[in-house]
C-alpha cells in the first residue's frame, strides 16, 4: 500500500548462474534484435540463462562435429599436417569458417 493505492510486488524468478559462451551471446543478440516477445517470455519465466546455455552447448557440439566430418570427407589428415603444415592450417581454417557459418544459419539465427 502506497498512499491510497495497492501496488503489486512483482519479482522475476531467480535464475541459476550458468556460463554462456560466444554462441549463446550471439543468439541473445539475435533475440534482442528480432524476437523480443520470445526474449521477454524467457526472462519472465526465469529460463533465459538455461535456454542460452543449451543453445551454446548445441552449437559447440554441432560445430565440432561438422569440422570433423568435413575434414574426414576432404581427406585432411595428420599426415598432411606433418608434411605441409601451412596447407593443413589453410584447409582447416576454411573448414572452421564454413562450419561456423552453418551453425549460425541453422541454430543461432533460426529460432
Amino acid at each position: 500500500m502506497q498512499g491510497d493505492y495497492y501496488l503489486p510486488c512483482l519479482q522475476l524468478p531467480e535464475e541459476e548462474p550458468v556460463h554462456i559462451g560466444v554462441w549463446g551471446q550471439r543468439h541473445l543478440n539475435y533475440l534482442r534484435e528480432n524476437k523480443r516477445v520470445l526474449l521477454s517470455n524467457l526472462q519472465i519465466s526465469g529460463k533465459l540463462n538455461i535456454y542460452l546455455a543449451d543453445i551454446d552447448k548445441q552449437a559447440e557440439e554441432m560445430c565440432s562435429r561438422l569440422v570433423k566430418q568435413m575434414a574426414d570427407r576432404e581427406d585432411i589428415t595428420e599426415q598432411l599436417k606433418a608434411e605441409n603444415q601451412m596447407e593443413w592450417v589453410r584447409q582447416m581454417n576454411n573448414i572452421r569458417i564454413r562450419a561456423n557459418e552453418i551453425v549460425l544459419r541453422e541454430l543461432i539465427y533460426n529460432a
